[in-house]
């Protein structure tokens, strides 16, 4: 159907260190997650602050790090959560998605983690996932726990600034990394165990309309983590697979980034000066992978002026 896409072997970037590496003990996600096999650490949620830093969530062990430039890591926050998905705002606040707090909030400075939306009126979250933020403020999450082909019962929200709460869609097997296309008229969000990314067309109230597949892949455990590019093309980074596709905007594949280090390739985040390098977290080995690619990441909400 489409041409072979050209392919790339990432280069590591960074390396979680060994006196971070948590080996003598299991913690209850890694236990259900990824079946009883040790997890020392497990990185999620990449994602740059405004002086060029990379940010990532450890799962299992409810832990944050900061890792500069050079590829050096450093321990900023730790409490107790589930730290899945990590997005920065203008004012300089991280938002988390915790799978088993909901939504946090982390002040970069001080290290101090506070809950912002632990339920969803009064019901709590099945599992929070990823997030989301769109050019106005409003911030947009997947609501995942345990769903899938089994129970499609997973959700995608939308937080607006002015603190309404919206379900902008049900019925979702696994509901995962999402991002807006470029005029922010439709969500694409990753569906994990339909491995597929779906379109999700919003009308002018912001309800969900006419909801379909964009683009169906095959093998893995399905796509996790992407990110958006500024013509429009989407990176998915295909957990299970030991790959991140990159898409035109047509949803046509372009090129394979291979893992060197494993096959949890589970998130993405474009970053360096000019935003053409694309960071890529192998998620069980503790890795920072790196592609140079030809296009720029689109700029994210956080790299706004603050109002």
């Amino acid at each position: 159907m489409f041409a072979p896409p050209v392919r790339i072997q990432a280069e590591v970037f960074a390396r979680v260190p060994e006196e971070f590496m948590v080996r003598d003990r299991q913690s209850a996600w890694a236990h259900a997650q990824l079946h009883g096999a040790p997890a020392p650490v497990f990185l999620e949620g990449p994602s740059f602050d405004r002086d060029g830093n990379l940010w990532v969530v450890d799962i299992p062990w409810g832990r944050i790090f900061r890792i500069d430039p050079q590829g050096s890591f450093t321990l900023v926050a730790q409490y107790d959560g589930e730290p899945n998905g990590l997005k920065f705002h203008p004012d300089g606040r991280a938002f988390i998605a915790d799978y088993r707090r909901g939504i946090m909030v982390m002040d970069p400075v001080s290290g101090k983690v506070e809950p912002y939306l632990e339920r969803a009126r009064l019901e709590c979250f099945k599992g929070c996932n990823d997030l989301f933020f769109a050019s106005n403020g409003d911030l947009y999450f997947t609501d995942q726990g345990q769903t899938g082909l089994q129970d499609p019962s997973g959700r995608l929200f939308r937080l607006r600034t002015s603190g309404q709460l919206d379900c902008v869609l049900a019925g979702i097997p696994s509901p995962n990394g999402l991002v807006l296309n470029l005029d922010e008229t439709a969500v694409l969000l990753a569906v994990t165990r339909d491995n597929a990314i779906w379109r999700v067309p919003m009308m002018s109230d912001g309800t969900a309309t006419k909801v379909g597949v964009y683009i169906q892949m095959s093998g893995g455990g399905g796509p996790d983590g992407i990110a958006l590019d500024r013509t429009g093309g989407l990176a998915v980074c295909h957990v299970g697979f030991g790959a991140t596709w990159i898409f035109s905007p047509r949803g046509e594949p372009l090129y394979r980034i291979d893992s060197p280090e494993g096959l949890y390739t589970t998130n993405c985040a474009y970053g360096g000066p000019d935003r053409k390098r694309l960071h890529i977290v192998e998620s069980r080995s503790g890795t920072i992978l790196t592609a140079t690619l030809p296009e720029a990441g689109q700029p994210m909400y956080s790299h706004r002026s603050a109002s």
